[in-house]
């Protein structure tokens, strides 16, 4: 006898594994009726006419084998929203997916790409196949991750790193801020293999958070111990610079930091913009909240390899003051346009939950919102003196911020977890936080693969023609292209 909704519903929130939870999400699916929705292709969110049109005509030139007319087809024609199938409504009615056409045309492109790369034509020659494939993809666009701060709740971070990583869905790009920048750096700066070892939390340092004697303090106007936190940071990232982990791991890293003086701009530090600079140092700025944590002057690798400051005269804050999701600047440093972000500020959350979405709350949100901004920006405009309007204009940089990607990951938060924000958590208490970032992820991963299963063919496949070029064989460098 099967399981009664209620059970299933109740299995579905304690699934211990994504596979578990996918297989109760679908027969729950089954039984409401979703799999009806899901198979038929009209529908008012998209141009279904448009994708199916596009799908018959790919499928007709690859069978064909008419690779040039293919080619032509594809570097006119993809676009991550085309005929709007990225409509966040598309992904609302069902557990798991979307319309089965738009997977059947998101899938039929990847085939044309691996078919495109892996296939030796007469009239169509590796050079013409590299041109290709970096042009289209560039066009095409890639997807980050964006890490928001949120001092020990970011560690919420954790699972969603782990569920993307288990199902092959990390992006390369990664964002940081605040407590983002730590597990960030974390990930940055570790290859697949090594990534899968820090599952295992003994082996992580939690001792971030260390109040100063109240002498101290008020010497240093800030409550917490940076040597501490410089410590922490250090053992779990390592000493790398970003263009070292870059070259380690091939992951593009990007912390954001703040500045502590006027007339300064934040900054995004990466292997482009900023090649030597240690990462930890660059977190541990990051997460410098301003009365918690004194500012930090950065550190970088010299030439000869020593550690030298960088930047001497500049100090650096709190990254999520001046920009929590640097989007533009990724989008113009790594042609990226769809974002994945996992938050967890806490002044931010409350206003994004869920259970929010209708009737009167999301009015009051949105009124408290509006007056908050515009009291701030009034604020901004007639204080000016070196203390009040300094607050002020942090003030103006958090509520001027956007705070949600494509695909937002939220935490459901309590009391408890609120009131220990700001301590180092017990080694249970992390595995609840890494629970709980598996769990929300997870209702989102058939959205991430569907929307991001063309650019990372499209990176896989330019990894598999560059090892051509060096004389390594096919195997070398296998292609995996996941299916829904």
């Amino acid at each position: 006898m099967k399981n009664p909704p209620h059970l299933l519903q109740r299995d579905l929130a304690h699934a211990t594994d994504y596979a578990t939870w996918r297989e109760i999400a679908l027969e729950l699916d089954h039984r409401e009726g979703h799999d009806v929705w899901r198979a038929e292709d009209a529908c008012d969110g998209y141009d279904h006419w448009l994708i199916k049109e596009r799908l018959l005509e790919l499928r007709r030139m690859r069978r064909d084998n008419d690779v040039r007319r293919l080619v032509f087809r594809l570097h006119e024609g993809l676009h991550g929203n085309l005929g709007n199938m990225a409509n966040p409504a598309l992904y609302a009615y069902c557990r798991v997916g979307t319309k089965r056409l738009i997977t059947e045309y998101v899938e039929e492109v990847s085939k044309a790409l691996i078919w495109i790369c892996d296939t030796e034509f007469d009239d169509f020659g590796y050079e013409e196949k590299i041109l290709f494939f970096k042009r289209t993809g560039v066009s095409f666009g890639r997807s980050a991750l964006m890490l928001s701060g949120g001092a020990t709740l970011g560690m919420f971070h954790f699972g969603v790193i782990k569920a993307l990583h288990e199902q092959g869905l990390l992006p390369r790009v990664i964002s940081g801020s605040s407590a983002g920048s730590i597990v960030a750096g974390g990930v940055a700066t570790r290859t697949d293999e090594e990534i899968a070892r820090t599952y295992d939390l003994e082996t992580l340092n939690l001792d971030a958070w260390q109040k100063l004697d109240f002498r101290t303090a008020v010497k240093g106007r800030a409550l917490m111990n940076p040597d501490v936190l410089a410590r922490c940071l250090e053992s779990n990232i390592g000493d790398n610079t970003f263009e070292e982990a870059f070259e380690h791991t091939g992951r593009i890293l990007d912390i954001t930091v703040s500045p502590a003086e006027r007339h300064q701009h934040g900054r995004l530090l990466n292997y482009l913009t900023s090649p030597n600079v240690l990462i930890f140092k660059a977190s541990q700025a990051s997460c410098s909240v301003p009365g918690l944590f004194p500012p930090v002057t950065l550190k970088a690798r010299e030439y000869e390899g020593d550690v030298v400051d960088y930047m001497p005269s500049k100090r650096w804050v709190d990254g999520s003051l001046s920009s929590d999701l640097p989007m533009l600047r990724l989008a113009r440093l790594h042609n990226v346009n769809h974002y994945i972000v996992s938050q967890t500020n806490p002044h931010v959350v409350p206003f994004l939950a869920k259970d929010t979405a209708t009737g009167l709350l999301p009015f009051a949100r949105d009124w408290v919102m509006s007056s908050g901004k515009q009291t701030i920006d009034l604020a901004r405009m007639h204080f000016r003196n070196r203390g009040f309007g300094r607050v002020v204009r942090q003030l103006h940089a958090l509520t001027n911020q956007r705070y949600t990607g494509d695909v937002t990951i939220l935490p459901r938060y309590t009391p408890k977890k609120m009131m220990r924000a700001l301590a180092n958590p017990t080694m249970e208490e992390m595995k609840r936080y890494v629970e709980d970032g598996e769990r929300a992820t997870w209702p989102t991963i058939e959205r991430v693969r569907i929307q991001t299963e063309i650019s990372r063919t499209f990176e896989e496949c330019l990894i598999r023609l560059k090892a051509q070029r060096f004389g390594r064989r096919r195997d070398d460098a296998p292609m995996r292209v996941s299916r829904s």
